[in-house]
Order: structure tokens, then sequence, then C-alpha cells
């Protein structure tokens, strides 16, 4: 087997050069290559500097994750960077793409950096539940400060050349097309020099002068962080270099990424990062399908949902024909549009002529006919099945052949809705999840006879309009909200039997969610769906919408809520809730949190597992994707199927029975066969 690096002398410079498609992942004869050219280098004596860069598109991204799990082989990472920064000759990392990960460690180990305007460097090893393990901790602290050093560690996200440079990551930014001929050109002018190591450097001692700045990074990045583990071990590694000498800090890294390495968490996020990749596979569909030419969308209901389903096409640079019945909705429908564009502006995440240029975009119409040229239309009206069959036989009558026909049902049948069509081979449901221009999931919704090419056409366009995409199957709420509904239904059983509905709520919030079915339900408006006639009560929510109570909207549903929107339980509605259970002769009794925790979560499971039987989803990571992005279901324990693996689906079927909830053959089987759903 060819080594993936090669060697090439230029004069005094030798250039070291990976060619490791596609992106020059840290592998083992990656780093054997390395070692090797670095070793060649400091024992020529004609050889003066040593510059290391890449081809393909990048930079080393990354260690290599396929070896994740497997026995190590050497050298590991440290020992090649550290010999890398021992030799005294200078050594200097040529960086394009992207330095990511143990890519940005060995650009730490070189003596210089140089990078091209567009790359970016980083440490993402946060995002797969780790910390960085070749000692980006101890590193970069020394050589850009703790105040810097912290949020690359701690949240993960790559940053511009330019700010590198600014913080002394990067020693010089050159051409973006001169990258090799302008690293030999800046490492023979550091020939004879004495060399610069990283970890010899001094600008972590920040860090000592004002000790509080780590309690500080904390409180500010609480909400970020809370309940993951390794954002608190980055915050200790790099403290760890501002109290430990270079040697006992990289010991120090080593424990806590060992630690992470082999805990659940980072298991999770790692079975979470292949999920997401898996997700765009689809079962039966030839890859290489031509695509249809999406280059014009309809959006049919200019209310929150359709103004939110415009916003990403618009925000992608696609014309959208947003259309409405009456000019009043049309105008609300428009306006809310700017508003959101306006408020991203001042936000600083989008510039004033983008905001423009989304709006240009934008043709608002009361006229089925204008939507005659679109290649995707999307209906986002009530949902009814005769007010959507009315529309797709509208659609079907006025919209060129060959377009694409979706419908953003969140509940109901697909199917049922392609036969008001005579081309339902074309029709398909694309779910967008509330608020839609923020909310990354995407359900696509495959019909009996939706088309590959239409199916796999609406997947690339996903990825396109930056969602995470995953195939359902046609049943009653997909997948994510078919696994909602028998939360829903244990949560509303559970208050009625005695639990208080905060204490529902706070479970799942120390489980890792944003919030609880109750404050969720103040949240979207209690009187949603709701038949608006104050003298017929037959269920808690009704009575809270007789009372007045519409959630936050109006400062009381569930919860009273202060001018902050800050929750606090309410007498009247435990009032409400307890005459209920008096007279259904419901039998009040003290709830545990497990129990609660039991009665919302494993029926979860139970659904999934029916889901992934009846072939409704294609893999049980699937579902995980479906509930981390739409549901906000805790990254840090995989998703509910692969959170079922690590409890153990004999733990679940045991808690099902107990709780006397029903468990499906399929969980049951798999339980009984000691096997996991991933």
């Amino acid at each position: 087997m060819t080594s993936p690096i090669r060697t090439e002398r230029h004069d005094d410079v030798l250039v070291i050069i990976s060619d490791n498609p596609p992106v020059n992942a840290l592998g083992q004869a990656v780093r054997q290559g390395l070692k090797d050219g670095v070793e060649e280098a400091m024992g020529d004596d004609a050889i003066k500097a040593v510059v290391i860069r890449c081809d393909g598109r990048t930079f080393f991204a990354g260690a290599d994750i396929t070896e994740f799990g497997k026995p190590p082989q050497g050298p590991n990472l440290p020992e090649t960077l550290d010999a890398m920064e021992a030799g005294d000759k200078p050594v200097v990392a040529a960086i394009h793409g992207t330095a990511l990960g143990g890519g940005c460690e060995v650009a730490l180990a070189c003596h210089y950096r140089v990078a091209v305007p567009s790359a970016k460097l980083g440490l993402p090893e946060v995002k797969l539940g780790l910390i960085p393990g070749a000692a980006g901790t101890q590193r970069l602290p020394r050589v850009v400060g703790v105040e810097a050093a912290l949020p690359m560690v701690v949240n993960g996200n790559p940053i511009p050349a330019a700010k590198a440079e600014a913080i002394g990551l990067v020693d010089k930014i050159v051409g973006e097309d001169s990258l090799e001929a302008d690293a030999i050109a800046f490492a023979r002018e550091q020939i004879g020099k004495p060399v610069p190591r990283s970890s010899e450097g001094t600008a972590h001692e920040d860090g000592v002068k004002n000790p509080d700045l780590f309690d500080e990074f904390r409180a500010r990045n609480a909400r970020k962080i809370r309940g993951f583990d390794a954002p608190d071990a980055a915050v200790k590694a790099v403290k760890a270099a501002t109290e430990r000498p270079y040697a006992e800090g990289v010991k120090k890294e080593r424990e806590l990424f060992t630690g992470l390495m082999s805990g659940t968490q980072s298991a999770a996020m790692r079975h979470y990062f292949f999920a997401e990749r898996a997700a765009n596979k689809i079962d039966n569909v030839d890859p290489k399908t031509p695509l249809i030419d999406i280059q014009k969308v309809g959006v049919i209901g200019a209310g929150t949902m359709g103004g939110g389903i415009a916003m990403n096409f618009l925000s992608a640079g696609i014309p959208v024909t947003i259309l409405e019945m009456k000019q009043d909705a049309l105008d609300r429908g428009t306006g809310v549009i700017a508003k959101n564009y306006e408020r991203t502006a001042k936000k600083g995440r989008m510039k004033p002529e983008q905001v423009e240029q989304a709006m240009g975009l934008l043709n608002p119409t009361l006229d089925y006919a204008d939507l005659a040229d679109c290649d995707l239309v999307i209906e986002a009206v009530y949902e009814n099945m005769d007010v959507k069959k009315e529309v797709f036989a509208k659609l079907d009558e006025t919209v060129k052949q060959g377009a694409i026909l979706a419908s953003n049902t969140s509940y109901l049948n697909i199917d049922e809705i392609a036969q008001a069509t005579k081309r339902p081979g074309y029709v398909l449901g694309l779910h967008f999840f509330s608020p839609a221009n923020v909310m990354k999931l995407l359900e696509i919704v495959r019909g009996a006879e939706t088309r590959d090419d239409v199916l796999l056409t609406s997947m690339k366009l996903a990825k396109k309009i930056g969602k995470v995409a995953v195939v359902a199957g046609v049943c009653d709420g997909f997948i994510g909200n078919r696994m909602l509904s028998p939360r829903q239904k244990q949560a509303n059983e559970l208050i009625m039997e005695g639990a208080k509905y905060w204490e529902v709520d706070d479970v799942l919030l120390e489980f890792g969610f944003p919030m609880g079915p109750f404050q969720m339900a103040d949240l979207a408006g209690i009187d949603i769906g709701w038949h608006r006639d104050p003298s017929k009560v037959t269920t808690i929510r009704e009575a809270l919408c007789a009372a007045e109570r519409f959630g936050q909207k109006n400062g009381k549903g569930f919860y009273d809520y202060d001018e902050a929107r800050q929750r606090t339980p309410s007498e009247e509605v435990q009032a409400i809730i307890a005459d209920f259970a008096r007279k259904e002769g419901t039998e009040q009794r003290d709830i545990s949190k497990d129990e609660i925790r039991e009665r919302l979560l494993y029926p979860m499971v139970n659904e999934g597992a029916m889901i992934l039987d009846e072939g409704m989803a294609q893999r049980a990571s699937d579902i995980d994707v479906v509930w981390i992005n739409g549901y906000g279901w805790p990254l840090y324990t995989g998703g509910p199927m692969f959170w079922a693996d690590t409890v153990g689906l004999d733990t679940i079927v045991a808690g099902l029975e107990k709780h006397g909830l029903p468990v499906s053959e399929y969980l049951r089987r798999k339980a009984e066969a000691g096997e996991r759903f991933n």
C-alpha cells in the first residue's frame, strides 16, 4: 500500500504532503508518514526548514473516527506531534480548508502556522462528547491565552483565519492561490532563529492573573452546556494549563479524555454523528437517480408555518411564490417574514443587503395561476383532510407536470391526499417543525406511490436549505408525533392520579429536555383547536380555556407567568385538576420521579419499536435523529432508541409491565434475545 504522505524537496525546505481523501483524516498511515517525514528533515543537514501541507480540499480535518473503539495502532498522535515540536528546524503548517480537532493539534505542534483567508481552525471534539486528546487543551492556551482558548475548546465552533490571526493562532495570512510558495518563503525567513514551541508559550498566564475567568465563563455558558460532561472536562483541562507544568497538564488532559471516551455520553454523541449521516441514505433508491431541478418554490398559506417554510428557501436564494386567500392575511404573513429577517439582521446574523436580497425573491399572490411554473409547491394550510384534498386537486389542475406537490401535514395520510391528484407519484409529505425557519428537522414522508426522483430531490433540497432530513412512512403522526402521543397520554394520566403537573415537567427537564409537556402546551397555546364554547367542558384543557388560561400569550396557562415569562405553578389549575380527578373517581397518590420518568419515556420506546416493526422508519438511528432535532431530546443520551439500548431493552419491558402498559411483540422479542435497536 502506498503511503498517503509524500515529501518534496524545494532546495533547503522539505515539504511534507498528505493526500488522504476526503478530509486527510489522521489515520495510522498518516501519523506514521508525518513522523517519518519530520525525522527525515531533522536528520538531513541540507534541509533547513519544513512545511506541512495537504492535497485535496482541506488540511487535516481531525482524527480518523473509523479507528474509534478499535485497538490503537502506533504511532499515536501525541508521539507524532511531540517529535514534530521537538525538532530544532522551523516547521510551518500551511493551512487551507479546515484544520479541525487533531488537525488543529497538528498545526499547534508546528512552530509556525500560515493560512489562506478562507481557512478555518477549531477543536470540535466536544461535539462528539470528547476533548482534544493530543495536547490541544495545553498548547492552545499557551499560544493564544485562556480567554481565547476557552470558547474554542468548550464550545467547539471553528474560527475563521482572520480571527485566528488576531488571537495569535495563525502567524500570517497568505495568498488563497499561492499557499505552498508563500509557506516555503515564510519558512525560509525563520531559518536560523530559535524555534518557538507552543508547549513553552506563556500566554496561558492570564488565567493565573485572573482565576475567576473559569467560573465567569461557566456562568456565561451555563444554558448551552447544561447536562453535557465534555464541556466541564474541557474547562478543567484548560484550567490545568494554568496550574501545572506542560507535561503534567498533558497527563491531566489524557485522564479527562480517557474518562469521556469510555463514558456513555461520548458513545451517544458518536452514535448521533453517524446516525445523521445514515439518515441521508434511502433504502431501495439508487443514489444516482437523476434529480428534478428546483428553481422556484410555491408555498400555500402565509401563516406561521407557511411563512417560516418560505424563509428557508428565500435564505437559500430560491425564489418563492406565497399564496393566501385574502389580502390582509397575505400582507400580515409577508410582514412577519420581513420582521423575522430584520430581527436576525439586528442580532448581526445577517447583513442588511442579505435581508433585501431574500425579500426580493418573495412573490406574494392571491392567484393559484401564479404557482403554475413552480417546480415544488408546499401546502401549509389548516390541518383538515377535506381542505387539503381540495387544495391538492386545485394544484393538480394548475401546476405544471413534473413538479413536486408536498404537504406540510403533521398527522394526516399522505396517500389519501395524493389520490386527490392525477399524479400521486409526485406527491409526498414535507413536515417542517415550528418555527420552520429555525428548527432543523424535516420529516420527509414517503407515500405508497412517491417516485424515487421526487424523494431523492427532496432529500438533497433539505440539505441545501440547512435541514436534517429523515424519511418516514405513512402512518398517524409519522415518526415524531406518533411517539409524542403516548408520552402526552401518560402525562395527562399522571396528573389525574396525583402527580403535580410541574413535577412531570421537572422530571423531563432533569432528564435534559428544554421543556416538559405542560410548559410546551403553554408555549404553543392551550386554545389551539379549542371549540370556543366555555360552557362545554369535558377535559382539563377545555376547563383551562373556559377560565381564559390560554398559555404564555395571555400570561396564564398551566402556569402563571410574569413579565419575563418566568413560570410559577398555579393553585387555580391544581384545583381544576383535583376537581376533575374527584369527578372521575381517580384515586390520588404520591408518585415518584422514577415512575414519572418511566411512564413518560418507556411508552415512547415501545412506539418506536412498532414504527420499526412496521417499516415506518428505515432504521432505529433515524428515530434518534428525529427526536434530537425536532423535540429537544438531549443529544448526550443519543436519542430515544440509543438511550433504550443503554438502559437495556429488558429493563424497558419490565418497566412497561410493572406500570400495566402495552409491550410490542417486536420490543419483547429483541429484549428476550438480548439484542439492541442500534
